[in-house]
């Protein structure tokens, strides 16, 4: 069907056709917000590094981690420096993977093992010898991260990277771990008014065009072309037991569903 074609027109339409395959139908992918839970130090994290530990005896775990305030701070000097996109990528790569390390050592004695992005493949053999992947969530695209629509901020960050790779291994749950209950028609740290939004239809949800989301507009953008990952969690890693119960597949914090 390829042979004779660029890859340029809509022929490549056609190659949906085939049937795809999961690679770990049983993992559950669970991403630890870099500003929202590993900024905020030992209270928050150590509980859920407990929660983690233990979940992980039931189900196969993936830990990815997102850069935070230090990623924060590194746009902000490549901004004033004039970098460009792909170089901001680049930096704040490396913040989430700073993260990523400190939490496999937290669970050094468990099992847990950092897992770079370019030995992905290695993956599978770790979650079959029972021990706890964890990766940095920022998507390894770096200097060659496409220009986002405005401004010079990469659009796809740890979110996105994280939602990424839960799809191409073909995960059977995503939850991104934050400091809310789940998704607000606006930040409620700003507005005590907004309202908690629970169980969302994606199509709605991009719809209603939020000036404030608590996931990256990108990552949704992706999930309306997804196969395998056709809804995610969102929960408050201040309330570890509302996050052992996601892990289980309870009913906890918000969803968006395809």
């Amino acid at each position: 069907m390829l042979n004779r074609r660029d890859l340029t027109d809509r022929v490549l339409e056609q190659s949906a056709a085939s049937e795809r395959k999961r690679m770990l139908p049983d993992l559950v992918v669970m991403k630890l917000g870099g500003q929202s839970i590993m900024d905020r130090g030992a209270p928050v994290v150590l509980p859920l590094i407990d929660v983690i530990a233990r979940a992980a005896s039931k189900v196969p775990l993936l830990i990815c981690t997102g850069g935070g305030t230090r990623a924060r701070h590194a746009y902000q000097l490549g901004l004033d420096l004039g970098l460009p996109t792909g170089v901001l990528s680049t930096l704040a790569s490396s913040v989430a993977k700073q993260n990523a390390r400190m939490v496999q050592m937290l669970l050094a004695d468990r099992g847990g093992v950092y897992v770079a992005g370019e030995l992905l493949e290695q993956l599978p053999a770790y979650v079959d010898a029972g021990q706890i992947p964890i990766m940095a969530g920022m998507p390894p695209f770096e200097y060659w991260t496409l220009p986002p629509a405005a401004g010079r901020i990469p659009e796809a960050r740890t979110d996105t990277g994280t939602f990424l790779l839960a799809e191409v291994l073909g995960a059977s749950r995503l939850i991104f771990v934050k400091d809310e209950d789940g998704l607000y028609s606006a930040d409620p740290k700003k507005n005590p008014d907004a309202e908690f939004l629970g169980d969302i239809g994606l199509q709605r949800l991009l719809e209603m065009d939020l000036d404030d989301l608590i996931v990256e507009r990108c990552m949704l953008q992706a999930m309306a072309g997804a196969h395998f990952v056709r809804e995610i969690t969102i929960v408050n890693g201040f309330r570890p037991t509302e996050v052992a119960a996601a892990i289980e597949g309870g009913s906890t914090g918000s969803r968006i569903f395809c």
